[in-house]
């Protein structure tokens, strides 16, 4: 049996739960509760932003399947740092990185 990759990360598992809190609240107040009214809305950009900061700290995964040591929800992506190749959300913050190139890893420290 072959494992999948279903994306399941901390900013993804974050992101959605707020977004889910702040559709209902929103939804409150279309129905008459007022403050809902724009506490949904900023709850849903709450949401987002949230999910981008998790996603840029190394909780989120680049696009595509993840190797399979890394499908767990508590693992951090350590490539984050450098930008994800072909990720919107990594551009948008300002590292880019080019499709194919491989993440190199740190290079110790000499002391």
């Amino acid at each position: 049996m072959v494992a999948t990759d279903e994306g399941h990360t901390l900013a993804g598992w974050v992101g959605c739960a707020l977004a889910a809190v702040g559709a209902a609240t929103a939804g409150l107040g279309i129905i008459g509760w007022r403050p809902g009214l724009w506490l949904g809305p900023a709850a849903l950009a709450l949401a987002a932003l949230l999910a981008w900061a998790l996603h840029l700290a190394g909780w989120g995964k680049p696009p595509g399947p993840r190797p399979a040591g890394q499908h767990p929800v508590g693992v951090r992506d350590m490539t984050a740092r450098e930008g994800h190749a072909d990720c919107v959300g990594c551009r948008l913050a300002g590292r880019r990185r080019r499709s194919g190139v491989a993440a190199l890893a740190p290079a110790p420290v000499k002391r």
